[in-house]
């Protein structure tokens, strides 16, 4: 049983570390870096409020980039103090929890440091949770611990996708590689009604169809697990026009089978239509990755249309966070779906698995007194 805040009894002066997900995207030089989108630090106001409102001291441990153990002046927390300090100036914000090596290889010595003074831990960090790194798996060890609003909210929905969605539910996958994503794809075969495959991922699907792909993105090594994966009962829905570049490099419209040189970047019109009508025919939807390389308008098109069909169709829909969230926001479509996940991987991995490693810490918590 996971706790909830509502567990935590009286938090009256009280010290309490919440593990937010502060892993924003950030632009500008190492020494000026802005916030690009600060929506995984408003997802914690919730939580962080409750707690100030109750008394408590609150202090907040959150990961910025891969800084390799290390201080880097890039990944300094500086710009999401100041930000955090204007929506929850009672919130006391740490250094980049990666500036020191003991929290990705869940060093004892660092938990123990951490917890230093510390009366009580909520992990509200969804987006790293599925990561058994210190300041995730460690507190619960030893201090009364609780799920945040956030964390709890996350896995309200997707336990609900998981096991008990509304049908038709369809899955939309998209992103570059369907290595990072076999495992998911083969645990949401068993519960949806219909797969819909694109971005860099569908042309391994349509090389498994013997088709001609150019250029293009190719897990060659993945090809047997495509057509293992197409074999099955569970329709799979791949694009049948691509828009890219050919083989000079200029912007072109393709069927489905690709010239020599060419390299696909985008579902094509016909295909985006088609996509957004099973969309707009479903009852649960689960979007994640881009169509296309929605970064160059060039090729935002496909993703454009995924998103708008995610705002205007009446089913519950749930974005699982990474690119597909960064799209959302790029087209200001952020507040038309139900759901955004804050984090790409984490919800990826509970859909596959059911759990992840922070739950299983928090599960094994001392009672709270």
């Amino acid at each position: 049983m996971i706790a909830h805040l509502e567990d935590l009894g009286d938090l009256h002066g009280k010290t309490v570390l919440v593990r937010t997900d502060f892993n924003v995207p950030m632009s500008g030089p190492d020494d000026n870096r802005m916030i690009v989108d600060d929506f995984r630090i408003r997802s914690s106001l919730e939580t962080l409020n409750w707690l100030t409102t109750r008394g408590a001291k609150v202090i907040c441990a959150t990961h910025l980039g891969r800084p390799k153990g290390k201080p880097v002046a890039k990944y300094s927390l500086d710009p999401i103090r100041k930000r955090l300090n204007e929506l929850a100036p009672d919130v006391t914000l740490l250094e980049n929890l990666r500036f020191d090596e003991g929290e990705e290889s869940n060093d004892a010595k660092f938990v123990e440091k951490l917890i230093q003074g510390i009366d009580v831990y909520v992990n509200d960090a969804f987006g790293a949770t599925h990561r058994a790194h210190a300041s995730i798996v460690g507190p619960p060890k030893s201090l009364p611990s609780a799920a945040g609003r956030l964390l709890q909210r996350e896995l309200e929905v997707l336990d609900q996708m998981r096991s008990s969605p509304k049908r038709p539910f369809v899955a939309v996958l998209g992103g570059a590689k369907i290595s990072d994503k076999l495992g998911v794809i083969e645990a949401l075969m068993k519960v949806v009604d219909e797969l819909v495959i694109g971005g860099g991922m569908c042309f391994t699907f349509l090389a498994a169809k013997n088709l001609p792909i150019g250029d293009s993105l190719c897990e060659r090594d993945q090809i047997d697990a495509c057509r293992k994966l197409m074999s099955g009962e569970t329709p799979i829905h791949l694009p049948e026009d691509i828009v890219g570049l050919d083989s000079r490099g200029d912007f072109a419209t393709f069927g489905v089978r690709l010239p020599d040189g060419a390299k696909g970047l985008d579902i094509g019109p016909g295909s985006a239509a088609a996509f957004a009508d099973i969309i707009m025919g479903a009852r649960s939807v689960f979007w994640n990755g881009p169509m296309g390389m929605f970064e160059d308008s060039r090729f935002a098109s496909g993703t454009r249309t995924v998103a708008q069909a995610m705002a205007d169709t009446k089913a519950f829909t749930v974005v699982g966070g990474g690119d597909s969230a960064a799209a959302l926001a790029q087209f200001k479509l952020e507040s038309e779906v139900d759901h955004v996940s804050t984090g790409g991987g984490a919800s990826l991995e509970f859909l596959e698995l059911g759990d992840l490693p922070g739950l299983v810490a928090l599960r094994g918590a001392p009672n709270v007194k």
